[in-house]
C-alpha cells in the first residue's frame, strides 16, 4: 500500500482530551523499510506509557525503527541516508508471499516503495503522518524523490512536520559530532532550532533551494529562458538567500542563547555546555541591523559569482556557519575547553545535557514535549547519570524511544515503558 493510500481515515481528538494524555506517536507502521518487510506497532500511548524500549542483539533492526521515526521531521533522517539506501533488501523477511499479479504491478511501478506511516497525538489533536519513496519518480524525472503527507494530503516538504511535532535524537554516531565537519554540527543546531521555532525548517529549505538554483545558473544549466537577464535572475536568488539567511542566523542565535540559559538553570550530574554560533552572517547581526546584514550578504554573493562558478562552492551564507560548544567552567591553557577536546564520556554527557535542555525549553515554548529517539544512550552512562536521565524523561512526560542490548539497563522504567524485542525483521512484545 502506498503512502497516499495510508492513514487518511483518522478520528480526531480534541485539545481538551489531549491535555489528559502524554503526546507522542500512538501507532507506527513500516513498509519495505530496511530489514522490515511489513510491520505495525501500537505504542501504548493510550495506556499512558511514555517510553518504548527496544532490545535485541546488535544488527537486529532497533536503530532502523528510530530512523523511520526520524523521517517524520525535516531533513534526511538520523543516518543521512539516500532514498535508495532505505529500501528493503532482506528477502528472508517477507511476511507472506506476494501473488504474481501483485508482484507484476509493483514491478511496473518501480518496486515496492518504502513507506513510514504514523499517528501522532499532540496538543492540536491527532494527525496522520506519512513519508516514503515515490515509486514513479525515477521513471518520470530520472531521480529519486520522497513523498510526505499530513492527514492524507501531500505537503510541499518535510518542513510541514515541524509545525506539528518536534523529534530529537542521539545516536552513537553523534559521539563524533564535536570533531566532525561543521555540517554535522550545523544540522544538529538547526534541529534544536526546529523545536523552538517551527518556521525555521521552512526558512532553511527555502534558503537551500535558492542556493541550489543560483549554483545551477552559475554552471550555465538554467532555468534561464532564452533572452533572459542572467544578472536579474541571480540578483533575485541572492536577495532570497540573503533574506532567509539573516532570519536563519537570528533564529540560531536566539536558540543558542536560550539553551545556554536553560542549561545554566539545570541541576544534576550532567555538565553544562556553552553554545555559540560562528559564521559571517551571525557576526554581521552582532554589529548591524538585520536589513544592513542582508545588504552586506547580497553584496558578497554578487561579488563572488565568478569565483563561486569556478569553484562550485557558495562562499558566503549560513550554510557555512558552525556550532561551537565549550564545557562551562572548564579551561585548557587559559581558553574555554572546547567540546572536541573533552573525553569521550564528557562529550556524551554534554550531548545528553543539550538534548535535555532543548526538551525542557521546547516543552515550555510549544506546550508539549518533543519525541526523543535515544539510540544506545543509556549503556554508555554511569548509573548516576542513567538514573538522572530516566527521571528527567519521566518529569518531561516526553515520549522516548530507547534502544539497548539488555533489558536490565532499563529496569527502572518498568511500569512506564513498553518493552519489545527486535529480531529477524519482526518485533515481539515483552510481557514480563
Amino acid at each position: 500500500m502506498s503512502v497516499a493510500e495510508r492513514g487518511t481515515d483518522i478520528t480526531h481528538i480534541t485539545p481538551h482530551q489531549v491535555a489528559q494524555v502524554a503526546n507522542g506517536f500512538s501507532y507506527l507502521s513500516l513498509t519495505s523499510f530496511r530489514n522490515y518487510r511489513e510491520i505495525g506497532i501500537e505504542t501504548g500511548l493510550d495506556r499512558g506509557l511514555g517510553a518504548i524500549v527496544l532490545t535485541g542483539r546488535n544488527g537486529a533492526g532497533k536503530t532502523n525503527l528510530l530512523e523511520a521515526l526520524s523521517y517524520l521531521s525535516p531533513g534526511s533522517g538520523l543516518r543521512q541516508a539516500t532514498i535508495a539506501e532505505i529500501e528493503f533488501r532482506n528477502a528472508g523477511n517477507h511476511a507472506a508471499a506476494q501473488s504474481a499479479d501483485t508482484q507484476e504491478n509493483f514491478a511496473k511501478q518501480g518496486g515496492i516503495a518504502w513507506a513510514v506511516h504514523a499517528r501522532y497525538l499532540g496538543r492540536g489533536g491527532e494527525h496522520a503522518l506519512g513519508t516514503g519513496r515515490d515509486p514513479l519518480a525515477q521513471a518520470q524525472t530520472g531521480r529519486e524523490r520522497r513523498i510526505s503527507r499530513v492527514n492524507g494530503a501531500n505537503v510541499r516538504s518535510q518542513a510541514s512536520f515541524a509545525e506539528i511535532l518536534t523529534v530529537l535524537w542521539l545516536t552513537p554516531q553523534m559521539d563524533r559530532l564535536f570533531s566532525e565537519a561543521a555540517s554535522s554540527r550545523r544540522r544538529f543546531l538547526d534541529r534544536l532550532v526546529y523545536g523552538l521555532d517551527p518556521s525555521h525548517a521552512a526558512r532553511v529549505a527555502s534558503y537551500e533551494q535558492a542556493m541550489r538554483e543560483r549554483a545551477r545558473l552559475l554552471r550555465g544549466e538554467g532555468p534561464l529562458a532564452p533572452g533572459g537577464d542572467m544578472n536579474a535572475w541571480l540578483s533575485g536568488l541572492e536577495a532570497e538567500m540573503a533574506g532567509q539567511a539573516v532570519a536563519i542566523a537570528a533564529a540560531r542565535l536566539d536558540a543558542s542563547a536560550s539553551l545556554n540559559a536553560a542549561m545554566a538553570e539545570a541541576v544534576g550530574p550532567f555538565p553544562q555546555a556553552d553554545l555559540a554560533v560562528a559564521g559571517a552572517v551571525e557576526a554581521s547581526l552582532d554589529t548591524m541591523p538585520a536589513l544592513d546584514a542582508e545588504d552586506l550578504l547580497k553584496s558578497r554573493l554578487a561579488s563572488a559569482r565568478q569565483s563561486d562558478a569556478e569553484s562550485g562552492i557558495t562562499q558566503w551564507g549560513t550554510h557555512r556557519s558552525d556550532l561551537v560548544v565549550t564545557l562551562s567552567g572548564r579551561h585548557l591553557g587559559g581558553a574555554p575547553l572546547r567540546a572536541g577536546d573533552c573525553s569521550t564520556g564528557e562529550q556524551k554527557a554534554l550531548l545528553v545535557a543539550i538534548i535535555l535542555a532543548e526538551a525542557r525549553l521546547s516543552t515550555k515554548r510549544r506546550g508539549e514535549a518533543p519525541v526523543l529517539l535515544l539510540d544506545e544512550v543509556a549503556a554508555h552512562l554511569d548509573r548516576q547519570r542513567r538514573d538522572a536521565l530516566f527521571a528527567e524523561l519521566r518529569a518531561l512526560r516526553a515520549q522516548c524511544w530507547l534502544t539497548g542490548t539488555e533489558r536490565e539497563t532499563f529496569q527502572s522504567l518498568d511500569g512506564w515503558a513498553q518493552f519489545m524485542t527486535a529480531g529477524d525483521g519482526r518485533l515481539q512484545l515483552d510481557m514480563n
